[in-house]
């Protein structure tokens, strides 16, 4: 649990830490745009390579990617099954169920693997960037980018008390645990349900006492936060260098490899 939320890897000190936050906003914001507006494949499947590839050169742990994957790959597949089944067109496989006869088809293969191959790529683009900038830099930058002050706060105090919920979370779990609460199905329904409403209390009383103690702190509806310097010229630089290829890789899919 640990390894898998937490901004360890973000805090080394590597070629791509060191880069400015904003830069690599930029280059993270380009790349799921045209992941998201692409209509083939080929570049979204692109980004998640070259992420990957990036993730595993700065030594983060195969497993660890994969378990931050897994959910994502759950994702696509079940957005896969139902493009197939769900989309008209020419039939490639047929099942018969009491009764019911399921085609899936050519067409909603490909659209299923076209919305898949989006979702793997940009969560791939996200993951990078998280593997290599800490939380708190990410919302510091972002109002430089002008994003609303509400959001940039809001983000940051679901960021903080995430990790506090997850270890109540997992304090109540390891307690069902132990009183035999997940030994059969019912029971382990019954006791996933009593997790949820436990977590869902536990942050509505959270949320209390934390505006009341950041109330007690002098808040007065705004966290100050201090101003970026300006971008130096040789990020302005990286930027430019970054930019135009993506720009030209998601032109020359849509347009020339048809």
């Amino acid at each position: 649990m640990f390894e898998l939320f937490s901004d360890i890897f973000a805090c080394r000190d590597n070629a791509l830490t060191r880069v400015d936050p904003r830069v690599k906003l930029f280059a993270a914001l380009a790349s799921i745009l045209a992941t998201v507006f692409s209509t083939r494949v080929f570049l979204p499947l692109a980004f998640a390579g070259i992420s990957l590839m990036a993730m595993l050169s700065l030594s983060i742990p195969l497993r660890l990617v994969f378990l931050r994957l897994a959910g994502p790959i759950v994702i696509v597949l079940v957005i896969v099954i139902l493009q197939s089944f769900l989309t008209p067109g020419e039939p490639i496989l047929q099942l018969g169920f009491l009764g019911y006869h399921l085609a899936a088809t050519d067409q909603g293969l490909w659209s299923g693997l076209l919305v898949g191959s989006k979702v793997i790529g940009a969560v791939s683009v996200v993951m990078l960037l998280s593997f290599v900038t800490p939380a708190y830099k990410i919302f510091h930058s972002l109002r430089w980018f002008r994003i609303p002050e509400a959001w940039v706060e809001m983000a940051l105090l679901v960021y903080r008390y995430t990790f506090a919920l997850l270890d109540h979370a997992a304090d109540i779990a390891a307690a069902q645990k132990t009183r035999l609460g997940y030994s059969t199905l019912p029971r382990s329904l019954a006791s996933m349900g009593v997790l949820a409403g436990a977590v869902v209390a536990r942050s509505l009383d959270q949320a209390l006492r934390t505006y009341e103690a950041m109330v007690l702190r002098g808040y007065q509806g705004g966290l100050s936060l201090r101003p970026l310097p300006d971008m130096s010229r040789n990020n302005w630089r990286l930027v430019m260098v970054i930019l135009p290829p993506i720009v030209i890789f998601y032109f020359a899919q849509e347009w020339w490899w048809k």
